[in-house]
């Protein structure tokens, strides 16, 4: 019998340009926690979920990149909830049923990475 690895989570490192005002963001916005900070890094936690920011000077030779985050939850309803009080999206981001079998919704921080939350159906 073949041995396997059992997957736990993911981790994104997403690009800033303004590593205070992102963990700012983040924390009223998303509700994501400050764990650990060093000059140019950030470690943010929500759960079981963590997101890393890199500084990057946002010039031709350090550019700022735009990622995407997809974070799965098992019942979306609270979570779009919880963003919509806190002012991150608006009731029109909630997408139900999709063709490709889940309900998400989504947004941009401040350096365009794009985070949603997806639940499968």
């Amino acid at each position: 019998m073949q041995k396997t690895t059992k997957l736990h989570t993911i981790c994104p490192v997403l690009s800033t340009s303004n590593l205070e005002r992102d963990i700012a963001w983040y924390n009223k916005n998303v509700g994501f926690s400050l764990t650990y900070q060093e000059e140019g890094y950030a470690v943010l936690n929500r759960e079981n979920i963590w997101i890393h920011l890199q500084w990057h000077h946002n010039n031709e030779e350090d550019p700022v990149y735009g990622s995407t985050a997809k974070i799965f939850v098992d019942d979306i309803h609270p979570i779009f909830e919880e963003m919509l009080e806190r002012g991150t999206i608006t009731k029109d981001k909630l997408r139900l049923n999709t063709p490709w079998n889940t309900h998400e919704f989504g947004f941009y921080d401040l350096n365009k990475n794009a985070v949603f939350f997806v639940e499968d159906v």
